[in-house]
């Protein structure tokens, strides 16, 4: 009997004594715990006292002047941009091209698409604390322009101003800068996961010849494929007008500016189609030098162009028709015209980082003058009887150019241009009968802020009753880009 007691209480030992000791290492740990809880606060309190008790920080020092070479060589502008991600635009899939102009790089495209002069959007910055970026463009250009007799227009070539019969004046020597141009083109992107652009450009032809009055060139807005404003009339194909150093361009190219609306349309996954409702104007006279009439605007002209974009070049085919009236004391009359234009580039070699393009553009109709470059603004839309009636004034004309690289940095144009309003018993002796144009020119442009040129232009006026003149001129040109 005792043994077992003994027995028992051997086990109970066993049992219970690594119960107690568990239990007192327990307790020693939260003991530690507690001591280190302790000393962390005490730190934080020592910390914070010293924190209170620091004298401020010294300040920098300034840095030592550098060199310009130095700043430019470290120094990497923190607001430029990549346009291209930012306002969600894509590259245009036509052959990079140049041009003296930068006409390009203000038209409005569909998806509001980089131009084929600028395929990567340069020079954009972000304005600070917003989403929107902007650039300032333009250029200041110096033309140089000898003419061998008197041309009628002595700061831009247009043959149809070349005065008939020839005056006594044998030579001209011009020197102007009417051509220097500002822009300013904005970015932005909308709730409606498109981009709105605003665009603004100015140049200096306003006023007559020799002055320099501030003239509008185009402001307007696009928010996706809608556009609305002044600029470049759909009918017109910036992307085939020739490179030239003479401002007007060929005689029968459609380079006007009108305000409107435009929509574009995608057409697959290569083309688009523009709607457009542009601003009439109805260019008319007289018969009768008596006739009191004024032309008068009772619709827009309304204006359609497909279109076809690919590595190779575009085709444009584009068509407007248009309502002109008169009104006079006796009567009004209106009569609907219209006409169509095929426009193109297409490469055709390959050098360097340039392409050889072919332009050419073929535009016909009745009743349109005012699109050309030079028959607009000269009332041949059509003539008024003496009767009343209108009788509408047939155009015709064509051009083509081409551009060859020498090199990335030389380039050279050769264009030819012709118009014609066939001989009608409505228009006067005197009046409009055919024009030609034709323009060479060798282009150094050896940084993209530089283009230096020299070009040689001829032109030639005949007359309703045959009469002609011309005209030959040479003209030199000096233009700083402000962002190439």
């Amino acid at each position: 009997m005792g043994r077992s007691k003994c027995l028992g209480g051997l086990l109970a030992f066993a049992v219970l004594a690594p119960a107690v000791s568990a239990q007192d290492q327990t307790q020693r740990l939260q003991q530690e715990v507690d001591q280190l809880k302790a000393t962390v606060q005490a730190l934080q309190a020592e910390v914070k006292e010293l924190k209170a008790e620091r004298p401020p920080a010294p300040t920098a020092p300034a840095p030592l002047p550098t060199t310009p070479a130095q700043t430019a060589a470290t120094q990497v502008p923190s607001t430029q941009v990549d346009a291209l991600q930012l306002s969600h635009a894509e590259r245009s899939p036509l052959p990079p091209q140049q041009s003296v102009s930068e006409d390009p790089d203000s038209a409005s495209r569909i998806d509001n698409e980089a131009p084929p002069t600028d395929p990567t959007l340069k020079g954009f910055v972000r304005i600070p604390g917003t989403d929107t970026i902007a650039r300032i463009g333009g250029y200041a250009k110096l033309d140089m322009i000898y003419d061998t007799r008197d041309t009628g227009s002595p700061d831009a070539f247009a043959p149809a101003s070349i005065p008939v019969p020839a005056t006594r004046n044998r030579g001209n020597f011009n020197l102007q800068a009417r051509q220097t141009r500002f822009s300013l083109d904005i970015r932005h992107p909308t709730v409606f996961d498109e981009t709105l652009r605003f665009y603004f450009e100015n140049d200096f032809y306003g006023g007559g010849n020799g002055q320099y009055g501030f003239r509008l060139r185009q402001a307007y807005g696009q928010l996706g494929n809608t556009y609305a404003g002044f600029g470049w009339s759909s009918l017109t194909d910036v992307d085939a007008i020739p490179d030239t150093l003479d401002f007007a361009g060929p005689n029968s190219v459609i380079a006007t500016r009108r305000a409107g609306i435009h929509q574009f349309f995608h057409l697959g996954e290569t083309g688009s189609l523009t709607l457009a409702a542009e601003q009439p104007s109805s260019e008319l006279r007289a018969i009768d030098p008596a006739s009191n009439i004024h032309g008068t605007q009772h619709l827009p002209d309304v204006v359609i162009a497909a279109r076809v974009e690919q590595g190779w070049g575009h085709l444009q085919l584009g068509g407007v028709v248009r309502q002109l009236g008169y009104s006079s004391s006796e009567q009004n009359r209106r009569m609907v015209s219209g006409g169509a234009q095929l426009s193109g580039s297409l490469k055709v070699a390959s050098f360097a980082d340039y392409s050889d393009l072919l332009m050419f553009g073929l535009n016909w109709g009745k009743g349109m003058a005012r699109y050309l470059n030079d028959l607009g603004g000269a009332g041949l839309d059509a003539a008024v009887s003496a009767d009343g009636r209108i009788h509408l004034l047939s155009e015709r004309g064509a051009y083509a150019a081409y551009t060859h690289y020498w090199n990335d940095d030389w380039r050279s144009n050769l264009v030819y241009g012709a118009l014609r309003v066939p001989r009608s018993p409505w228009l006067n002796t005197s009046d409009f009968h055919n024009s030609d144009y034709a323009a060479a020119n060798v282009i150094w442009a050896p940084m993209p802020a530089l283009t230096v040129g020299l070009e040689l232009l001829h032109g030639r006026l005949e007359v309703q009753d045959n009469r002609y003149n011309t005209d030959t001129r040479i003209q030199g040109s000096l233009q700083y880009s402000f962002i190439r």
